[in-house]
């Protein structure tokens, strides 16, 4: 009887350790609002079509954990809860009688909160001259540049893209270069960055990628190479991600501070002028680039010292696409409220040079994730979007925790 109740007290135990882990991980997706797959993680007999007791290897659910791919939305699970899973299910996979479970966050802080605290410490820090600096991303070896934007007016648009209008920033760093797969890996994969060893909770407040299924430079190199493939909201997590790091406020470009930026202070075609034969001096484009991307910075900067805005990777801003207002407008942002079409600019190593103009637009389209076998797709990767990645601005203006909030989650998040 004693060695029954033992028993009977450790399987409660490995299923008290294994609820939290399904009410935080898995029933945002698959629970009594939402069954993706037709799977229900609730109840005994919803949990009970992805798992085989007593056989952890055999078992989706745990499977997909330990691959990466669940949660879909959220940091993966660590070693400790995919153990407490394999644990359970391989005791048996014991289930109370009459017990339902309920989403909830398992003691994550609420996102906004977290924006509150972060807010808090970057507008506490001291002013940085306004001049260009380098910094290294604390905890790591890996820096990147900032050059500073003066503020000002210029015509956006052109032509081709009416209506032209008169718009005014204020002023603004911007990141040198395309953030690399130097940088952005550090926030896909935590154990490069060292934040395991960090107690941050800013920083684990931020969701970051699932685990990828393919390797996502696709062969064209890493160290050195602009990071592609990413959706807008992973861009916009980045910038979360990096200003927690650092203390320093960074987001996504608007439309208009990128034009802004690539016209470096002329109303010419390109950065340079209007002469596309010089194109090659400056970009990474169809006719030199070899079908692939190339290292940042390798081409000659524009006139306030940015490399790679003709070319190389397109960029991502924050805007939704849509007709320009007619009008001057000053620091103009249409936020990003549906998950189809947003802004790219720059044009990449694989477009002609007309695509290449400052003023010239993309946008973006569900066909850029064709081949993710996911479902729901991956709010993360857009695998057929192998020449689009972005660069970072930091407003010399740090806005509210409000607009902080708002910056960082433009776009939509789940489609």
């Amino acid at each position: 009887m004693i060695a029954l109740w033992l028993a009977a007290l450790l399987q409660g135990q490995e299923f008290q350790q294994v609820r939290p882990i399904l009410e935080a991980s898995c029933l945002g997706c698959h629970g009594p609002q939402k069954a993706l797959g037709n799977l229900r993680f609730d109840t005994a007999a919803g949990v009970a079509k992805a798992i085989v007791p007593g056989a952890p290897d055999k078992s989706r659910l745990l499977l997909s954990a330990e691959r990466g791919t669940m949660p879909p939305g959220g940091p993966p699970l660590t070693a400790a809860q995919r153990g407490s899973l394999r644990t359970w299910i391989a005791a048996g996979a014991k289930w109370p009688e009459g017990v339902a479970l309920g989403v909830k966050t398992a003691g994550k802080p609420d996102e906004r909160a977290t924006v509150e605290q972060l807010h808090h410490r970057i507008a506490a820090s001291p002013n940085d001259p306004f001049q260009p600096y380098k910094t290294t991303i604390p905890g790591t070896v890996v820096s990147f540049e900032m050059v500073p934007i003066p503020g000002g007016e210029f015509t956006m648009g052109s032509a081709e893209e009416p209506p032209q209008r008169k718009v005014k920033l204020d002023p603004f760093w911007m990141a040198s270069r395309e953030v690399t797969w130097d940088e952005y890996r550090l926030f896909m994969f935590a154990n490069l960055s060292g934040e395991k060893e960090r107690a941050d909770a800013a920083v684990d407040a931020i969701s970051r990628p699932t685990r990828p299924y393919v390797e996502m430079s696709f062969g064209m190199g890493l160290n050195g190479y602009p990071a592609i493939s990413m959706t807008q909201h992973a861009a916009n997590k980045y910038a979360e991600w990096l200003s927690a790091r650092t203390g320093r406020f960074y987001r996504l470009p608007t439309e208009a501070e990128w034009e802004y930026a690539c016209r470096a202070g002329t109303g010419a075609v390109y950065s340079f002028g209007g002469d596309a034969s010089k194109l090659g001096d400056y970009a990474w484009f169809s006719a030199n680039s070899n079908s692939k991307y190339e290292k940042v910075g390798t081409k000659k900067p524009n006139p306030w010292g940015l490399y790679d805005m003709h070319g190389n990777v397109m960029e991502w801003t924050l805007d939704q696409y849509a007709p320009y207002a007619a009008g001057p407008a000053v620091m103009p942002w249409v936020k990003a409220t549906r998950p189809y079409p947003h802004v790219a600019r720059g044009g990449s190593w694989n477009d002609e040079p007309e695509a290449l103009r400052c003023s010239a637009r993309m946008a973006s389209d569900p066909s850029w994730k064709m081949q993710d076998p996911q479902l729901p797709k991956s709010i993360w990767y857009l695998t057929d979007a192998q020449w689009l990645g972005f660069r970072l601005v930091r407003p010399v203006k740090v806005p509210s925790a409000a607009g902080m909030y708002g910056y960082w989650n433009s776009g939509v998040e789940k489609e």
